[in-house]
């Protein structure tokens, strides 16, 4: 008789047959047992600037080791990785990198932290908690960026290892979720309230779409549920769309609709917004939200200038969230 394995990582709950894989593609029922298909086996292994993430308010200027597996628990139809998230690990080019060798790797190339990054680390979840111990032993933090699209208890056991969180707030409505993720909202919701609970830093980063997700209400109401339940100095990226994916069909995002969003967010009480992928604009900078100095000024992901000294600013001496040390 066959035998279903209910896989409780995320709220899909997939029910996986003998010799089949949940919807992530990489995790697998074998001989009635649940496997990961993709532990130690990375499919893309880069040094980034933290500021790509994005981070912005953790360890400016300095180096990120970041890596993922193939899989991934959401089909975004605008996903800048489809090439490694969308397919099952036998479609990538993989390499074996136990969790010592990538902490060892990350120490070599003196990079502060780990990222865990470009498909979604929930897939590669055991992987990344058993990399996380290891770094956190040797004061190498640990930021991932990810939908966070999991459940209560394997988010409190990544919290527990975790330094910083960028979540992928995709939209406010359901419909959104559903047409473009093939996901839902509210485990995302929770998601953010549960990482806010432990102390972990959170940053949010939200892809404005034009005619999916552009419109002013949804915007306001997306950074007024931000205010009201994780808090008004949790920094908000109003990111550029660039055609891709399953989306080719659309334009960028005009300029002018990322800044209005900017608008709206320090409209509604958002202390630290930013808009993304646009290298030279003024918004990629952090302002001080006392006096309205520039305190750490960037040209894409590069830091130019910091005048946040012992978690404060210089010239005001207000404090300034984040981890800068």
């Amino acid at each position: 008789m066959a035998t279903l394995i209910e896989c409780k990582l995320c709220p899909r709950h997939c029910r996986i047959g003998d010799g089949q894989r949940g919807n992530c593609r990489v995790r697998s029922n074998i001989d009635g047992k649940l496997f990961t298909l993709v532990y130690g086996k990375p499919c893309a292994i880069h040094i980034d600037p933290i500021e790509k993430k994005p981070f912005y308010h953790v360890l400016p200027a300095t180096s990120s080791f970041s890596i993922a597996t193939a899989g991934c628990n959401l089909h975004c139809k605008y996903c800048q990785n489809w090439q490694i998230s969308q397919n099952p690990p036998e479609q990538t080019e993989n390499v074996d990198l136990s969790p010592q060798a990538a902490v060892d790797a990350a120490i070599k190339n003196r990079c502060r932290s780990i990222a865990y990054t470009y498909s979604d680390p929930v897939i590669f979840y055991e992987y990344a908690v058993d990399i996380s111990r290891l770094a956190k032993s040797k004061g190498i933090l640990n930021v991932h960026r990810t939908a966070g699209y999991i459940e209560k208890e394997p988010l409190e056991e990544l919290c527990a290892v975790t330094d910083a969180i960028n979540v992928d707030f995709k939209g406010i409505t359901e419909d959104f979720y559903r047409g473009m993720s093939e996901a839902t909202l509210a485990p995302v919701l929770d998601a953010m309230k549960t990482i806010r609970k432990w102390g972990v830093w959170l940053e949010l980063t939200n892809l404005v779409v034009p005619t999916w997700n552009d419109r002013e209400e949804d915007i306001k109401n997306l950074c007024r549920w931000i205010v009201d339940n994780l808090g008004a100095q949790v920094p908000l990226h109003f990111s550029r769309f660039w055609p891709m994916h399953q989306l080719k069909n659309l334009p960028p995002t005009p300029v002018a609709t990322l800044e209005r969003a900017y608008e709206i967010a320090r409209k509604e009480g958002l202390h630290f917004c930013y808009i993304g992928n646009i290298p030279d604009h003024s918004a990629n900078n952090t302002y001080c939200p006392n006096d309205g100095k520039v305190l750490v000024r960037r040209i894409g992901f590069t830091v130019l200038e910091n005048n946040i000294v012992g978690g404060k600013c210089k010239f005001c001496n207000t404090a300034i969230p984040g981890i800068w040390s």
